[in-house]
């Protein structure tokens, strides 16, 4: 129950950030919703629902290589995130701040709901999929900068489409996103082996 609260929570986050921050200010940072600006503006198909087209080819990506763990949670994340962000960006809510403002908001909530997903065993169902498997096969590779360049690649394709105003602020969001991301789940790390740690102690006292 725990796990399925922190999915929804982390999923709230995320799609408010990508409804009224990411998408009106044309944020090109690599993730679904950027892949799905990138196909609106080649095709002019809805934003909305290439983001869905996106988001469901990833998610057969992660029941390949994750297994039925990963995959259950991730169709709640995915339907959550679907059910979100079609519902916040049906609203047409206009934010009116500055950039740099926005930048930091969103960075702070998608890597906060990224945070809540990735530690409870469920990927948003975004390209974070591609950095969980690449961590599953080896540990050593770190999630939060497998996820800075796969959005780099993504942004690199955005200069095409959306220039450079667009790619200069990624470029700012994915630096800080990744950096906040990075910092969380290593905070979990060391705090899951204190954890360990004492209980082992626990256990060798008894």
């Amino acid at each position: 129950m725990r796990d399925i609260i922190k999915i929804i929570t982390g999923n709230i986050s995320m799609t408010f950030a990508y409804a009224y921050l990411i998408v009106p200010n044309e944020i090109i940072n690599g993730g679904v919703t950027s892949s799905a600006l990138l196909l609106h503006a080649l095709s002019g198909y809805n934003i909305a629902l290439l983001a869905n087209f996106v988001t469901g080819l990833l998610l057969i990506i992660c029941l390949i290589f994750l297994g039925k763990e990963y995959f259950f949670k991730s169709i709640l994340s995915s339907l959550c995130y679907m059910l979100c962000f079609n519902l916040f960006y049906s609203l047409n809510i206009s934010i009116d701040v500055n950039i740099v403002i926005v930048i930091i908001i969103s960075s702070i909530l998608i890597a906060f709901g990224y945070y809540l997903c990735i530690t409870a065993n469920a990927s948003t169902v975004g390209f974070d999929v591609i950095a969980l498997i690449l961590n599953h096969k080896n540990k050593k590779v770190d999630i939060a900068v497998t996820i800075r360049i796969i959005n780099l690649i993504v942004l690199l394709f955005g200069l095409f489409v959306y220039g450079y105003p667009s790619i200069i602020k990624g470029v700012a969001y994915t630096l800080l996103f990744s950096y906040l991301l990075k910092k969380m789940l290593n905070r979990k790390q060391k705090s899951g082996k204190v954890e360990k740690e004492t209980e082992e102690g626990i256990t060798n006292l008894k």
